[in-house]
C-alpha cells in the first residue's frame, strides 16, 4: 500500500484538532498531518518530496499570519512536484476577491466555510481522495472502502 498523506493547515490549534478529528475516518489508510502555519506545511512538503511520498490533499485555513492559505495553495499549485495534489480552502472570512484568487491562482478543488458540517467535509475528502488516486494511477482497490463510489464509477467508465 502506497503512503498517501493529507495535510491540514490552520494557525488555530483547536480548529486544526477539529479538522483532524473529523478526518479520523481516513487515518487507518492515510497519514494525516497537522501544520500550524503555511511555512510548516511547506517544510513538510519538502520532507514528503524527499521521501517520494504522495500528498493527496491539503486542507488549509485562509487567514493565517505571514502567509495566507490562498498564498500557500497557490505556491503548491505552481510547484510541479505536487501536480494533482487536491486543495481545499477552509475559511470563515474570505472575501469575494479572495475566493476568485483562490480558484484562479491556487486551482482550488473545493471551498468550505467555517463552521462546517463534518459529514460534508468527509464527503468532500472522499471525492478528492478518489480523484487523486485514480489520476495518479494508484491501485484504488487497496483504498476502496474509504473512496467515494459514485466518483470512482464516473472516473472509471
Amino acid at each position: 500500500m502506497e503512503k498517501i498523506n493529507i495535510i491540514c493547515v490552520d494557525d488555530e490549534r483547536e480548529v486544526l484538532e477539529s479538522v483532524s478529528r473529523d478526518l479520523d475516518y481516513f487515518s487507518d489508510m492515510f497519514n494525516i498531518e497537522e501544520c500550524e502555519s503555511a511555512f510548516e506545511c511547506l517544510a513538510l512538503l519538502e520532507e514528503f518530496d524527499a521521501q517520494q511520498e504522495y500528498v493527496a490533499l491539503i486542507i488549509s485555513d485562509h487567514i493565517m499570519p505571514e502567509k495566507s492559505g490562498v498564498e500557500l495553495l497557490t505556491e503548491v499549485a505552481m510547484d510541479n512536484r505536487f501536480l494533482g495534489t487536491k486543495k481545499l480552502l477552509l475559511t470563515g472570512l474570505a472575501t469575494q476577491a479572495d475566493t476568485i484568487e483562490a480558484i484562479n491562482n491556487a486551482k482550488l478543488d473545493n471551498f468550505l466555510e467555517k463552521v462546517w458540517d463534518p459529514k460534508q467535509l468527509l464527503q468532500m475528502v472522499k471525492e478528492l481522495l478518489t480523484e487523486y488516486i485514480i489520476e495518479k494511477g494508484i491501485d484504488y482497490e487497496e483504498y476502496i472502502e474509504k473512496l467515494d463510489a459514485p466518483t470512482l464509477y464516473r472516473l472509471l467508465k
